[in-house]
């Protein structure tokens, strides 16, 4: 079809009009996808350990999708004895809001704590990407962990896997959770109430 006809305009028109729609339907059913496994807990493991990842693939690691409500959902990630990661996924009207809530035994928060990124993609129902966003950069310049800046984390969702994955140039560290075999409650993590 010759270039600049009517159709062309039309079409290129409906393509760009239905975009956000079509965002805003992955990512919403991508956290929808996830709300079945509210109040469950699931171990998984390292995927393609390497040396990096010893402090991750030598332990137990669980997660818990803990709560889930007012837009958000709160997924703990326990390594071993460590109960003081927690992924919050917010639901933002433009998209999808990755955090991590990093605290200290006490409960206090970590110094290098809520970094994180957002989507900036439509993604798919079962995959979402969250480039790390200017705060989260700014955190780890001031933290001197440069390396960070570049970071995106990807979730995957799937009736029988969840995968988180961070992904940066020289680093790709991924965890995959078996959602077909529910194990016990963890604690609850560090800074958080019963």
């Amino acid at each position: 079809m010759p270039a600049g006809t009517i159709t062309s305009i039309l079409l290129a028109s409906a393509v760009t009009h239905s975009a956000p729609l079509m965002n805003a339907q992955a990512q919403q059913e991508f956290y929808n996808n996830l709300l079945p496994l509210c109040g469950k807990a699931f171990e998984g493991k390292v995927i393609n350990p390497t040396a990096q990842d010893e402090s991750f693939s030598s332990k137990r690691l669980v997660m818990h999708v803990r709560n889930c409500a007012d837009g958000q959902i709160q997924i703990p990630f326990h390594v071993g004895d460590n109960a003081s990661r927690t992924w919050i996924l917010t639901w933002t009207g433009s998209g999808i809001s990755l955090k991590h809530d990093h605290r200290l035994p006490s409960g206090e928060d970590d110094p290098v704590t809520m970094y994180g990124g957002h989507t900036q993609a439509a993604g798919f129902a079962h995959h979402q990407s969250f480039p790390v966003d200017p705060f989260s950069q700014e955190l780890f310049i001031k933290s001197k962990i440069p390396a960070s800046t570049g970071n995106t984390w990807h979730m995957s969702v799937y009736p029988d896997r969840f995968t988180y994955a961070l992904t940066r140039e020289g680093r790709n560290f991924e965890v995959q959770f078996d959602l077909t075999k529910p194990v016990e409650l963890p604690v609850t993590p560090w800074g958080y109430k019963d």
